[in-house]
C-alpha cells in the first residue's frame, strides 16, 4: 500500500502545553483525526485505524477515550436487535 506524507507545523508551545514528543504528538493527530473521521461516518473504522497507524481492535478500544460510540446503530436498526434479541 503506498502512503503519503503530510507535514504539520506544529508550535513549540503546544508541544510543551500537551508535555509530549515530537513523535507523541505526530501519533496522536494521526489518532484524532482518524477518530474525527470515523465519527463523521467518512472512514470505516477498519480504514480510519490504517490512517491511525493501530491494530482495529485497538482503535475500536481508543474511540471511548475520545467519547465516540463504537458502533453506530440508527433507532430502526437498534429496534430490530432488541426485537431479535
Amino acid at each position: 500500500m503506498s502512503s503519503v506524507d503530510i507535514t504539520l507545523s506544529i508550535p513549540e508551545e503546544s508541544l510543551v502545553a500537551l508535555r509530549a514528543t515530537r513523535e507523541h504528538v505526530g501519533e496522536e493527530l494521526r489518532l484524532a483525526a482518524a477518530i474525527k473521521l470515523y465519527e463523521l461516518g467518512r472512514l470505516s473504522s477498519g480504514a480510519a485505524a490504517c490512517l491511525a497507524g493501530v491494530p482495529r481492535p485497538l482503535f475500536l478500544m481508543k474511540l471511548g477515550d475520545y467519547g465516540v460510540p463504537t458502533f453506530r446503530l440508527t433507532e430502526e436498526e437498534l429496534r430490530r436487535d432488541t426485537e431479535n434479541a
